[in-house]
């Protein structure tokens, strides 16, 4: 016998051997070549709902099915109408290639067939989301109807996503088991920050990922529009910002006419955006459209041709930053704007001769973080002064440099150790985000979506006036890595784990039932045209890419 006819033989044998001890169902159930995929839920809801009883009894969901509106409605609702049919109905490649089961069979000749979900308003719709914005909604599917009471119409948004991700298909066949839902979110802010700066990300892409943020309940974009590497935002007050800071003036910006259309496509979605002007580091591309603003770094008594961050001591800075926040503010409709405040680095203000003079004629001495507050009172007061601001929203730093912010300032912490700065901040009696634990810029391998899951934003020492400041959490996506080719399945579906431990109670922390939920999520994000990387390990979806 050849060597090669005796590894055949052996090798068959040994096949053999191996599928005689393991029985057809054991079989049916490790799949394809004998592997475990990761398991998925079918028809579960992602982000789980606060009160969640669902049945075994079917009810059948056909393409005739419809969604009536029975009290208050407008555009915004009649939208997501669309949207929800859109997203449990769209046509599946893999259907036509799978024979229907025994029990796909059964399950049809028992099922009740529901035409219509019912949706109640408790009053009139809003225009836009808020941080005050009411999610709370009801659904009930019993005895062959379906009804839905969304007590704004931004929990009407919330339920109307949950129906569509408790239906579920079965060998062509759409069914929806009798179930009942009582759900809010625990917190209100929820919330994915984008960097745009560092990477230009086109609006078609953002438009994307505000579909996921809508398929996972978060509520607020953050929006990092510009940093020291490029300044895409166009200005119609100081068009030369976006000339001479953006990447490319003309490829690389986004125009009055786009940041609009970004917004109210986001509006549909119940979800606010907030922009993000951070200064007075982090601001580099600015000086490049705007002469004077930054200030000029030293070495000796010559300067070197450098600049660092905006100069804090002239009048100018100020006059600037009124005309440009006026602007912005009227043109971004969220009663929040983002003003940064991180990172500030002192050695260009040491080094200028100017900046010196002014710190000892204001009597700061060599503490320049004296001047940092300095210039963030002022920016806080120019922003503070409008009408149509109710607040904004600051980075730890401007606080733990003694900054005096208003009452209702929101204070995002980002460094560790977060327990000890969520204590501080909120100890002050201001409200707090959490973002430290969720940087999702720093990847690992394997399942690391865990460590997000596991990040408890209410676990540190404080009284519960303390815990009740916290109005939620941001999963934050930073540029340096990350353009159109990866930013959606590198932040999706990992931002889901944030996403459900920002709405769900405090008691949802089974890993295990998270996981088979979060595999079905990523599956329904890829059927919805939402590129979605894997997270759990080996698998498949229905629906590949």
């Amino acid at each position: 016998m050849t060597l090669r006819l005796s590894i055949f033989v052996f090798a068959v044998l040994f096949a053999f051997s191996a599928s005689a001890d393991v029985s057809s169902d054991e079989k049916a159930r490790l799949g394809r070549g004998g592997f475990n995929p990761t398991k998925k839920s079918l028809g579960a809801p992602w982000p789980k709902p606060e009160v969640y009883i669902t049945s075994s009894t079917p009810n059948l969901v056909t393409p005739q099915f419809m969604f009536r509106y029975k009290t208050f409605t407008c555009d915004i609702l009649q939208n997501y109408f669309d949207r929800t049919y859109k997203n449990i109905f769209q046509p599946s490649r893999s259907v036509a290639l799978k024979p229907r089961r025994k029990s796909s069979r059964r399950r049809l000749q028992a099922a009740t067939t529901i035409t219509s979900l019912d949706v109640y308003l408790e009053g009139p719709c809003e225009t836009y989301p808020s941080l005050e914005s009411n999610e709370k909604y009801s659904l009930e599917i019993s005895d062959g109807t379906a009804a839905l009471v969304g007590y704004s119409i931004w929990g009407a948004l919330r339920g109307l996503e949950t129906f569509s991700q408790i239906v579920y298909q079965v060998d062509g066949q759409f069914f929806v088991n009798d179930t009942r839902i009582d759900d809010s979110p625990r917190f209100a802010h929820r919330g994915l920050l984008l960097d745009t700066s560092r990477h230009f990300i086109r609006k078609e892409i953002l438009m994307t990922n505000l579909d996921a943020m809508a398929a996972n309940k978060m509520n607020v974009f953050h929006w990092h529009i510009v940093d020291d590497q490029s300044f895409p935002y166009q200005s119609l007050v100081f068009p030369q910002l976006s000339e001479q800071g953006a990447y490319d003036p003309y490829l690389h910006v986004y125009s009055r006419a786009d940041i609009m259309e970004i917004i109210e496509y986001a509006r549909n979605l119940g979800i606010r955006v907030v922009p993000e002007f951070d200064s007075p580091g982090h601001t580099e591309s600015w000086g490049f459209g705007q002469p004077g603003l930054l200030t000029p770094c030293y070495s000796g008594v010559q300067p070197d041709g450098t600049y660092g961050p905006v100069d804090p001591t002239k009048n100018t800075t100020y006059q600037f930053l009124k005309s440009f926040f006026q602007e912005v503010v009227k043109l971004f409709p969220d009663t929040y704007v983002h003003l940064g405040g991180d990172e500030v680095d002192f050695s260009c203000w040491k080094s200028n001769p100017i900046i010196t003079a002014f710190m000892s004629q204001m009597g700061f001495g060599t503490d320049y973080s004296k001047l940092e507050q300095y210039y963030m009172q002022n920016l806080l007061d120019i922003v503070g002064s409008f009408a149509s601001q109710n607040g904004y929203i600051i980075w730890q730093e401007v606080v733990d440099n003694g900054v005096t912010v208003k009452p209702d300032t929101v204070v995002e912490v980002w460094k560790d150790p977060h327990p000890e700065e969520m204590s501080k901040v909120t100890a002050l009696g201001l409200r707090t985000l959490l973002s430290t634990c969720w940087y999702l810029n720093y990847i690992s391998y394997g399942d690391d979506w865990h460590s997000y899951y596991q990040c408890e934003p209410l676990a540190f020492n404080g009284t519960a006036q303390q815990k009740a400041l916290v109005m939620g959490g941001e999963a934050c996506m930073w540029g340096e890595y990350v353009d159109g080719t990866n930013v959606i399945p590198r932040t999706w579906p990992r931002t889901g784990a944030v996403a459900e431990r920002l709405w769900s109670p405090v008691t949802q922390t089974d890993i295990n039932d998270a996981s088979m939920r979060l595999e079905e999520q990523r599956c329904r994000m890829i059927r919805r045209g939402i590129n979605a990387e894997p997270i759990s390990g080996s698998g498949y979806c229905d629906e590949e890419i």
